[in-house]
C-alpha cells in the first residue's frame, strides 16, 4: 500500500468558473451551480483544454462543507474529446470557509478539497483514461480552480 497514487501529477487543471449560483436550501439539500468557462491542462500525461459549458453541481451542508459532483469536458492536443466526471469534496474551519466565500486567496493547505476522477474517451491518443481512476488535490481561486491528477495505481 505504499504507492496508491502516481508520485507526480499525470496533468494540472486550470478552470476558470463562473459566479456561484445559489439556490439556496431545497428539501434535499443547499444547491449551488457553478459553471465552468474553460481553462487548460497541461501534463506529462496530457496536454489541451477544458472547455466551457461543463458544471459543479454542489450541496452545501449546514457547516459549509461541500458535496461536489462536476461534468465537463476536456480537449487534448491530440484532438481526443475526453468526459469527466469528478466527486468529492471541500471542507474547512468556518473563518477559512468565509475567506473562500469572499475570494480571497488561501493557501490550499488549510482547507481539504479533493475529488475522485473518472474519465471516458473514444479517441484512441487517449484510450488509457478509459482505464484508470484518478483523485485530485483542489486549489480554489476567486474566479477559477486548480486541480492536480494523480492516477490511482
Amino acid at each position: 500500500m505504499a504507492d496508491l497514487v502516481s508520485r507526480e501529477p499525470i496533468f494540472r487543471v486550470h478552470c476558470k468558473v463562473a459566479d456561484i449560483l445559489d439556490l439556496g436550501p431545497a428539501p434535499f439539500g443547499h444547491r449551488r451551480v457553478v459553471n465552468l468557462l474553460g481553462g487548460t491542462v497541461t501534463g506529462a500525461r496530457l496536454n489541451g483544454r477544458v472547455l466551457a459549458g461543463g458544471t459543479d453541481m454542489q450541496i452545501m451542508a449546514a457547516d459549509g462543507s461541500l458535496d461536489i459532483h462536476a461534468r465537463y469536458t476536456l480537449q487534448s492536443d491530440a484532438g481526443a474529446l475526453i468526459q469527466v466526471d469528478s466527486r468529492g469534496m471541500r471542507h474547512a474551519p468556518p473563518d477559512v470557509l468565509a475567506r473562500l466565500a469572499k475570494g480571497e486567496d488561501v493557501d490550499a493547505s488549510l482547507y481539504y478539497f479533493r475529488t475522485v476522477m473518472r474519465f471516458e474517451t473514444a479517441h484512441p491518443s487517449a484510450d488509457w483514461l478509459n482505464h484508470i481512476l484518478a483523485l485530485a488535490r483542489g486549489t480554489r481561486e476567486k474566479n477559477a480552480v486548480r486541480l492536480d491528477v494523480y492516477e490511482v495505481l
